[in-house]
């Protein structure tokens, strides 16, 4: 009698209710009625749990550092070599047209992390915004923020609150400490912006356990503990130092890049190498996920914080790298996967941006997005499937210096600066740049000209105006700075 009702229960507890209460033994009409409120109960309850696991699903954001567009497989390249990254991809929905929230690694990071403009938060770029010679610039750039001002809520901190477990994996960049900001687990960030060294010791990067491994490795080895032992559900973040400076080759798999031809600019072995290992390290964090049976209900996002650094690699036929708010310095590799949700194959041309993520995220995980004011949408309608067109404009500002790294070899405006102050604007496929030194203007027609080689603003001054127009009101919105102010120390 007893096996029978513990068989019951059990088969009632994953089956349907109503089927399954009259097989339930008789042990007398007052027994049984009891024995079936208990059983409809646990039910009950058992459905309640497995319903609120389905709505809180787990999030994992892997934001590479300096990977540019064209740096995978599946946007197109044919020397480096990233068949884990590429089979995540197809799992999910691409877009070709993602963009950072800026062309450097701070501002970018700060505008993913609280879903903000940068003029919101104001870190424009990495330590101070006089960068290059002071002869060079003609105006006295805005003050640059460097830590990021708690007074803003961040993603991390309100998933936190929403009952998940958080952990940090890698670079950080906007503090001392990410445990600040709402992660339970840090694994090796801090407020530098890159590793001494990828090999130990590293010095300046605090990790432990790392004396006879690539520091890549090690962070992957640290974060797939955490997914091992972590209650769902969890936040990760996990934003490794490869693929940024210093470059520094995987010996083992140096010979094979060294051997194969260049294709479109890209061609150094030493940084092929650091991204195959990059890509192994995201195919054991995906195994792990699988193996731990956490894959069908886990969000997973895939970007970059900005352009790859141009003349280490390149972009064609995008314009420019790193640094610059040309294509080639904002335009990412970007795709979401999610089980059921998202459709595999999936494509969408939309042009969307870092600030997206955090509103996306928390209509994901069923979190209220009307008690925090973001800057970015919700994507789940385009991710479902259930439309496919956002019309919004997406905007740049960097009132800032941001001096080249080659004057001989570059794609920049000019060649003494990756970025002079001033703004940028994508609106469909129209695209402007305007330059507070000289209010000066540039148009392209992203369209037809994706490599920003023709300055249509002369041609279409009409469009031109509009542009300006969208610009100078949403700098009235954010209040952003606007740098006036002559430098004496200007050599014109």
């Amino acid at each position: 009698m007893i096996s029978g009702f513990l068989t019951s229960i059990k088969t009632t507890i994953s089956d349907n209710v109503k089927s399954l209460i009259p097989s339930i033994p008789l042990l007398g009409s007052n027994d049984n009625k009891i024995l079936q409120y208990f059983v409809l109960s646990i039910a009950i309850l058992s459905s309640h749990l497995t319903t609120s696991q389905e709505i809180k699903p787990n999030v994992v954001i892997i934001n590479v550092d300096d990977m540019g567009w064209k740096d995978v497989g599946f946007m197109g390249s044919s020397y480096y070599e990233t068949p884990n990254i590429d089979y995540l991809a197809s799992l999910g929905m691409v877009f070709t047209n993602g963009y950072a929230a800026a062309a450097n690694c701070a501002p970018s990071r700060a505008s993913l992390m609280t879903g903000k403009w940068t003029p919101r938060h104001g870190i424009y770029t990495v330590n101070s915004s006089e960068r290059g010679a002071s002869k060079h610039r003609k105006l006295i750039p805005v003050e640059n923020t460097v830590i990021l001002s708690k007074k803003h809520k961040v993603l991390p901190e309100l998933l936190h609150q929403k009952g998940y477990n958080t952990c940090h994996a890698g670079k950080w960049h906007l503090s001392k400490n990410p445990l600040e900001y709402g992660f339970e687990v840090n694994i090796g960030g801090g407020f530098n912006g890159l590793p001494k060294s990828y090999y130990p010791p590293y010095e300046n990067v605090n990790i432990k356990g790392g004396e006879n491994k690539h520091l890549t490795d090690l962070i992957m080895e640290k974060t797939l503990s955490f997914v091992d032992t972590v209650q769902q559900p969890f936040f990760l973040y996990y934003a490794p130092y490869a693929v940024h400076t210093p470059i520094q080759p995987i010996d083992s798999l140096l010979e094979k890049y060294t051997r194969k031809p260049s294709w479109e600019g890209q061609g150094n072995p030493a940084y092929a190498t650091m991204v195959e290992n990059l890509d192994r390290n995201i195919g054991l964090l995906i195994s792990k996920i699988k193996e731990k049976g956490l894959f069908n209900n886990t969000l997973i996002i895939f970007t970059s914080d900005n352009g790859g650094l141009y003349g280490i690699t390149k972009q064609l036929p995008l314009r420019a790298g790193k640094g610059s708010y040309y294509e080639g310095g904002i335009r990412e590799p970007f795709f979401f996967v999610m089980n059921d949700r998202i459709k595999a194959n999936s494509k969408s041309d939309i042009p969307i941006t870092h600030l997206d993520l955090f509103p996306t995220i928390l209509n994901f995980t069923g979190i209220d997005s009307n008690q925090i004011d973001l800057d970015g949408t919700d994507l789940s309608q385009i991710l479902e499937k259930k439309a496919n067109e956002l019309k919004r404009p997406l905007y740049w500002h960097f009132p800032i210096y941001l001096q080249a790294y080659n004057v001989r070899d570059n794609e920049n405006r000019d060649s003494l600066f990756r970025t002079r102050p001033g703004s940028a604007i994508r609106y469909e496929n129209w695209k402007l740049h305007y330059y507070f030194e000289n209010n000066e203007v540039e148009l392209y027609d992203l369209a037809q000209d994706i490599g920003e080689g023709s300055n249509l603003a002369l041609q279409n001054p009409e469009k031109t105006t509009e542009m300006l127009g969208y610009l100078q009101k949403w700098w009235d919105e954010t209040n952003a700075p606007i740098p006036k102010q002559l430098n004496p120390a200007y050599e014109d």
